[in-house]
């Protein structure tokens, strides 16, 4: 336990300038106390660390030092070629490298570890967009990754949700690739913001650089954004009966977390019916919705939504022609 824990306070060391020992602790998940004895068992065992006093002190390893220790397992080794992603890193321009860096990883494992690498890369792929629908096209995703990496303002003309078009000047701070769609993390006027990649319309990287926050988090940006989503995509509730043997097509039609949510606290009804609370994001687009469950669901409330259900059957009823023409047989 302690020789894993040893290495990964010096492989901690290795990738970073300087880390406090309050730092390690909370990585390691131990105590100060025990990071200043880790340490001294480094040292003791010939490894440069030297701790810089101070307010911006901290522990680091003597410039230029570097371990060829890489403690990988079997199982962290397949992990890695499981989450190559061979066509987001191409995408950003990184396909021939990230090529190569997987070679040179297979080239350096064990004959063990190789082959169950290889294995895992046999047997597994990952696809990222979702159904019935292709990646979005980002014409524009390198120059955005090279203001990212640079941290060079951006210069974008954008097309906004509708016809709208806008210029931005923008501090790039980071990319996400969600559902086989890339997002773009930037401050815009003091404010980050979030941006699909695929909606730049012109892109300029610009000579000026700009600081990137210290402190700011891409992934706990991201869930923040990600959780306010939902709450500001809708906006309203529709109360419906939802009949027997319609659960499925239900989890299928309003997605699995809404779904499941709405089932959870759904009140049965006689018959089988079960009555359910659902957000809605507008009126005209959850009529759309829930049109294609067709006669599984019947919509309670409100009223004004009930009145739009009935509007669109009375119009098919129209189209499909309900009546039979005169002189037909019945």
């Amino acid at each position: 336990m302690r020789a894993s824990r040893l290495l990964s306070l010096l492989l901690l060391l290795q990738t970073r300038n300087r880390v406090t020992a309050a730092e390690l602790a909370e990585e390691l998940e131990v105590s100060v106390r025990t990071v200043y004895r880790d340490v001294e068992a480094l040292s003791a065992a010939g490894v440069p660390v030297y701790a810089d006093r101070g307010p911006l002190g901290g522990y680091r390893l003597l410039d230029g030092y570097r371990t060829r220790l890489n403690g990988l397992t079997v199982e962290e080794a397949s992990s890695l070629f499981l989450a190559g992603l061979p066509g987001p890193a191409a995408e950003l321009g990184l396909g021939e490298f990230a090529a190569a860096a997987e070679l040179k990883l297979l080239a350096a494992l064990p004959p063990g570890p190789r082959s169950h690498a290889a294995r895992m890369r046999e047997r597994f792929h990952l696809d990222v967009p979702g159904w019935y629908r292709s990646a979005d096209e980002a014409p524009f995703l390198t120059e955005v990754a090279e203001a990212v990496w640079e941290e060079r303002v951006l210069r974008m003309r954008y097309r906004r949700w509708g016809p709208a078009e806008v210029d931005r000047l923008l501090h790039p701070y980071g990319l996400v690739l969600k559902g086989g769609s890339w997002y773009l993390a930037a401050a815009c006027s003091g404010t980050v913001r979030t941006y699909r990649v695929g909606r730049i319309i012109e892109a300029e990287v610009l000579d000026e650089r700009f600081e990137r926050p210290p402190d700011f988090d891409l992934a706990e940006f991201w869930r923040g954004f990600a959780e306010g989503f939902a709450a500001r995509m809708y906006t309203a509730e529709a109360v419906v009966r939802l009949a027997p043997g319609g659960q499925d097509l239900f989890r299928y039609t309003l997605g699995g977390d809404v779904a499941d949510k709405a089932l959870a606290n759904g009140h049965s009804e006689p018959g089988g019916w079960t009555r359910l609370t659902v957000p809605i994001e507008s009126l005209t687009h959850a009529r759309w919705l829930l049109l294609r469950l067709g006669t599984l669901v019947e919509v309670l409330e409100p009223p004004e939504l009930r009145a739009l259900m009935a509007e669109a059957v009375a119009d098919l009823s129209r189209l499909y022609g309900t009546e039979q023409e005169p002189g037909t047989a019945g």
